[in-house]
């Protein structure tokens, strides 16, 4: 059964198409569908030879028969011309001869290519195929040639070559354990990378330590790096932590949790879609950024960082062409997440005219994107300012949800003590007789009313630097001192937070959970929790 993309291919060979452009890495790959797509007298109707051209090897058949005197391209083209046969010809880099890399255009070839339209249009069925990894066209063959993007492997043909890879090398030193859906996993993994890099990715797992499992994802995850680091616009972000790690926000996890796995093949049978992302603002300093770097983990995704400062280039329309740039990388390389940071600064440029209207295009791309996508590429987007987000970003659609992070509650706060306090305090001689017991924790969150993660972990490390500079044991008097000299951001920012709620109480869902809101200092009767919702922000779902 052909691909979509054979499909197309095959009609327009049949309709005599003189030149098609065909752009990918993958030569090879190409030419053997090619090859079993002119040879199926069903579907091509009436079969023809195949010819490949290089500036190396010159014309050569599919039987292997050069034909002499052809590594020029001009003398190709002739040979070409003459040809008394019906044939596909492909020519291998001819985009060099188009002014590539600031080398002058091939003013000869252009119009030698050219010349040989109408000859396609004869009684003998011939088409031409360009086929680089670069996408070059002079302005004279525009309208005599179609363009056409080799799609990469699909899960499909990703899942064979798994399935190849674990035959060939079975009864070896290599242990495989493909149990439940672990090759699905893998090959998930896999999706973005070109054949070639698809095996090597699995041998390089494999070898590593002489076994292929699930836990190999990340080592399949860490070769799209490479694809990454090629577009210079994305930031490939490697993360360790886990959701334990974020103290707190328990309606958030809760949602993140539901979603785990649901853009595999089991959620097929609920007939769900791959979710689209979730937008999180909220005070600065409450652990945004964190929840992006922990989804990672706890969906086992690759995780991408746009910085929208790199998308703005300063030639005319290199702007647009970042923009699609980021979005095919993270679409190639789905399922991924992309984490774009303080969203609102990227684009506070909407509606200006400064920029001759390059902002307010580049955002209509992205809008268009997460509207329209069917990849399944998860946009985390963080903002803090939240009166400059445009509205049409919040519209219903764009994102699932978006979830308010406001001031953490007393129990939070307990658990981002906790947190931190188990990641520093490893050392018996550093612990010394103090004790991290609940009534400790307590008395901690108690006296850190309006204290921000961020502040909460400067707490710990400010009482670790007192100990540190007497070279003593951590005492409790290290943390009430530290908490004594800090000035919360609750204080510094009251009027910016308070606007933050009066905003999130109708157009955000609350990152914590109503059962959390009942622990915050303070708190009112039971049913009463509605007035703890509008005053901190948030509706209050149980999610």
């Amino acid at each position: 059964m052909p691909s979509p993309f054979e499909t197309h291919l095959v009609h327009l060979l049949r309709a005599r198409f003189p030149i098609l452009y065909i752009t990918t890495w993958e030569e090879e790959r190409f030419l053997e569908a090619l090859k079993s797509l002119v040879e199926n007298e069903t579907l091509i109707k009436k079969t023809r030879k195949l010819y490949t051209w290089s500036l190396t090897e010159g014309l050569v058949s599919s039987e292997h028969s050069p034909v002499s005197n052809t590594t020029n391209p001009i003398a190709a083209l002739n040979a070409i011309r003459k040809m008394q046969e019906p044939a596909v010809f492909v020519l291998r880099d001819f985009h060099i001869h188009f002014g590539y890399r600031n080398r002058p255009v091939n003013d000869e070839v252009v119009r030698k290519l050219r010349d040989l339209v109408p000859c396609t249009k004869e009684s003998l069925p011939k088409n031409i195929i360009l086929i680089s990894p670069v996408l070059l066209l002079p302005d004279e063959l525009q309208k005599d040639v179609t363009i056409l993007d080799f799609p990469l492997p699909d899960a499909t043909e990703l899942m064979s070559n798994l399935k190849q890879f674990v035959q060939s090398n079975y009864g070896g030193s290599i242990t495989f354990d493909m149990r439940g859906n672990t090759a699905e996993k893998l090959v998930k993994a896999a999706l973005g990378l070109t054949l070639s890099e698809a095996e090597n990715a699995f041998a390089h797992a494999a070898v590593e330590r002489n076994r292929l499992d699930e836990s190999d994802v990340r080592i399949i995850q860490e070769e799209k790096c490479q694809i990454i680091k090629k577009t210079g616009i994305l930031e490939y972000i490697e993360s360790d932590l886990n959701i334990q790690d974020v103290g707190g926000l328990d309606n958030l996890k809760s949602w993140l949790r539901k979603r785990d796995k649901s853009w595999l093949d089991d959620a097929k049978k609920y007939s769900l879609p791959a979710p689209k992302g979730i937008l999180l603002t909220g005070v600065p300093g409450c652990g945004k950024s964190m929840t992006a770097k922990v989804i990672s983990s706890l969906w086992q995704l690759p995780l991408l960082r746009m910085d929208i400062g790199k998308l703005f280039g300063g030639i005319v329309g290199s702007s647009e062409q970042n923009m699609r740039t980021a979005i095919r990388t993270a679409e190639a390389i789905s399922p991924s997440l992309l984490w774009i940071d303080e969203i609102e600064k990227g684009f506070s440029g909407i509606g200006s005219s400064g920029d001759s209207g390059t902002a307010t295009r580049v955002f209509g791309s992205f809008l268009t994107w997460i509207q329209e996508k069917e990849k399944p590429v998860f946009v985390i987007a963080t903002a803090n300012n939240i009166a400059n987000l445009p509205p049409e970003l919040l519209r219903k659609g764009r994102f699932d949800e978006i979830f308010f992070v406001d001031l953490p509650t007393l129990e939070e706060r307990k658990e981002i003590f906790k947190v931190h306090l188990k990641k520093r305090l490893k050392s018996k001689e550093v612990i010394g007789e103090l004790k991290v017991s609940g009534a400790f924790l307590g008395e901690l969150a108690s006296l850190t009313e309006g204290f921000i993660g961020a502040e909460i972990e400067q707490v710990v490390v400010s009482a670790l630097f007192e100990a540190f500079a007497e070279s003593r044991s951590l005492v409790r008097d290290d943390f009430l001192k530290a908490i004594r000299n800090t000035v919360p951001l609750s204080q510094t920012q009251a009027e910016q937070i308070f606007a933050l709620r009066a905003w999130a109480n109708t157009r955000a869902v609350a990152a914590t959970s109503p059962q959390e809101y009942k622990t915050y200092q303070n708190t009112p009767e039971p049913g009463e929790a509605e007035n703890v919702c509008a005053s901190r922000g948030g509706r209050m779902i149980d999610l």
